[in-house]
């Protein structure tokens, strides 16, 4: 097993690879091929259909960064939608912001959850919290429905393939519209804009024809191979880009402070041509 990797193809010329030492668990779900594997360098992965999606070592970027950008910049987030986010890591960081009501949690593979409860307790340590409620359901069709409203809606998904392509469309925002508050915001994954240039760019150019406000934010995640990572933000009101006022940071952080906040939304001139 020392000389077994796992394989992750991002495009027809670009792959990449990490050393895995044992394979800790392996299924199918009804919705995709799901897999814990123990790496030399990054301790345990979660991996769906192939992807990897969080690592014990770098988790922590991406979820505070998908967490407490919206959450800093909305002035009261008391109401919270999650969508996706089955390892619960996101929710692990919502759940540390005392301002916080209630959280709607909506994943649709609850093997996901079961495998990041076992597997990840570190990230999956807040699926007890009594502010949340959790539902084994579609996204898409939660959203349809008479939910809300919410202060902000954070959409944590797996890549525009598979069960998650919908999560990516015009349609889908609109209906998370319908369910915000009406100074609302929604953040949302969107992609690399190196390797995955028509996808980013049809999620900030399927926001803009929703909300009255987006940006763009990006952030480096080792095990996302990709270059910068990116972030979208629809607000019906409030900027993105700074901590609002009389909020707090809710303790101590291993990536997010006020300063990454503000330089997070100082893109690169490619990433700002691409939405001109």
């Amino acid at each position: 097993m020392s000389n077994f990797w796992i394989y992750e193809s991002h495009t027809p010329g670009y792959e990449v690879r990490w050393r895995i030492t044992n394979i800790l668990h392996q299924e199918t779900t009804p919705y995709q091929k799901l897999a814990v594997v123990e790496t030399t360098e990054w301790g345990k992965a979660l991996i769906l259909d192939g992807a990897l999606q969080i690592s014990e070592r770098d988790e922590f970027i991406y979820h505070e960064m998908i967490a407490h950008v919206p959450m800093l910049s909305h002035p009261q987030p008391n109401r919270v939608l999650i969508i996706g986010g089955g390892d619960g890591g996101t929710l692990r960081e919502v759940a540390r912001h005392p301002e916080l009501q209630s959280v709607d949690m909506v994943e649709i593979d609850e093997r996901v959850i079961e495998a990041s409860k076992r597997f990840f307790p570190q990230v999956a340590s807040s699926f007890t919290d009594k502010r949340l409620n959790l539902y084994i359901a579609d996204g898409i069709e939660f959203a349809r429905g008479n939910h809300g409203p919410y202060d902000v809606i954070i959409v944590d998904s797996s890549d525009p393939v598979g069960p998650a392509e919908p999560l990516f469309t015009v349609d889908f925002y609109r209906d998370l519209y319908n369910l915000m508050d009406e100074d609302g915001m929604v953040v949302v994954q969107s992609e690399s804009p190196l390797f995955f240039a028509d996808y980013f760019k049809n999620v900030y150019s399927n926001l803009k024809s929703v909300f009255q406000l987006v940006q763009v934010y990006t952030a480096t995640i080792p095990t996302y191979v990709s270059g910068p990572w990116s972030f979208t933000v629809g607000s019906k009101k409030h900027r993105a880009d700074g901590i609002a006022e009389g909020r707090s940071i809710p303790g101590p952080m291993k990536y997010y402070n006020s300063s990454i906040h503000k330089a997070a939304f100082a893109l690169p001139e490619y990433i700002r041509q691409m939405l001109e």
